[in-house]
């Protein structure tokens, strides 16, 4: 059975509730519909409540180099799973496309046929070798993480996170998955209380709760592949693996009990957006004698990228993201992208209508 997200007048994050008294509610006029970052159908209450004790909500997190699973469960409900798309390939692709072109530009600035001390070598205004700094792709995939947790401890009162940690093996150096995980544990807890837990004590966990696991294509869009290892280290939080030792028999056994039901499951990615620039990396004139333009994030019909649309075109209609626009002399169009960002069309601005304003996350069911 399916639970509701309850806030109180204040805004403050209740017990879920079942679907039939939310509808009540809605009907009796007690609560209204708020809208929320992560689509998450929730309810805020309009006349006081009659109490504010909470049982124990877990969130877990199971980051890594792409995708985060994400679950959120309570002792007898699941509330909430999610596959998180990580923008770790988009960040790490402009950083290397920018770093060929700052190579191009201190070779043409700097004379390498005179003498090294004579060339045109600009010093460093700053000591920019800092050994704590985190890498762009990895800084990325933290704080998206990390900004989905601040949207669900909005929406739940959730007591607990626990997070996943990973574990280099052998001498092959260090996972991109490790890098950031002192950070990100040290930003959770400034929001909630926060433990770990290694990826073989999910495992069990997962097996004895009878969760499926896809291990065959991480990329697929589904609970098997990430969200269900975030269900089970969120109960973690319920369940534990111990020793027990008697006069006849000594091993091991579960302690406690959690109920697994069926969740709201979101797909979440970030737009891809491009930022304005002077020219393409190899400038093409046009017949004019102009530059062609290269990327930005605003458009001149009243839309700009990352926001949420419906656009129709012969007679079906769709709804997706703000990605660009064209327009010349002849044509305008707007691009509209899924959460994938592959482009669904290109659509007439009159028969584009704006849903939501960028919030920086794509958000799928």
């Amino acid at each position: 059975m399916i639970r509701v997200s309850v806030l109180d007048k204040n805004g403050k994050p209740l017990m879920p509730t079942k679907a039939s008294r939310a509808r009540r509610w809605l009907k009796e006029g007690k609560a209204k519909i708020v809208h929320n970052d992560l689509n998450i159908f929730c309810i805020q209450l309009l006349v006081e409540t009659s109490g504010y004790d909470t049982q124990l909500i877990a969130l877990g997190l199971d980051p890594g180099k792409k995708f985060t699973g994400v679950g959120v469960q309570s002792a007898k409900f699941t509330l909430f799973m999610a596959h998180l798309i990580l923008p770790f390939s988009d960040v790490t692709k402009k950083m290397s496309g920018r770093l060929i072109l700052r190579r191009a530009r201190r070779g043409r600035r700097i004379n390498c046929k005179v003498a090294f001390s004579k060339r045109a070598h600009r010093q460093k205004r700053f000591d920019n070798r800092r050994h704590n700094k985190l890498p762009p792709s990895i800084r990325a995939n933290k704080e998206m993480e990390l900004r989905v947790t601040k949207e669900l401890v909005k929406l739940f009162p959730i007591n607990q996170v626990t997070y996943e940690c990973v574990k280099a093996k052998g001498d092959k150096g260090f996972s991109p998955v490790m890098v950031g995980q002192k950070v990100m544990l040290q930003w959770l807890g400034e929001i909630v209380p926060s433990n770990t837990q290694e990826g073989w004590q999910t495992s069990i966990l997962r097996q004895q709760l009878g969760l499926a696991k896809d291990k065959k294509n991480k990329e697929k869009q589904s609970p098997e592949t990430h969200a269900h290892d975030g269900i089970a280290l969120a109960a973690s939080n319920f369940m534990q693996f111990e020793k027990f030792h008697t006069a006849n028999a000594h091993g091991h056994r579960w302690i406690g009990e959690v109920v697994v039901t069926s969740a709201p499951f979101r797909v979440i990615a970030r737009p891809n957006l491009f930022r304005r620039q002077l020219h393409f990396e190899n400038p093409v004139k046009e017949v004019s004698g102009n530059r062609k333009r290269k990327g930005g994030t605003v458009t001149p019909f009243g839309f700009r990228s990352g926001d949420l649309v419906k656009a129709e075109k012969a007679g079906k209609i769709f709804i997706g993201w703000i990605g660009g626009y064209t327009q010349t002399s002849k044509t305008k169009n707007i691009s509209v992208y899924d959460h994938n960002w592959y482009r669904i069309g290109q659509f007439s601005p009159s028969k584009v209508h704006l849903l939501k304003r960028n919030t920086r996350l794509c958000v799928a069911s």
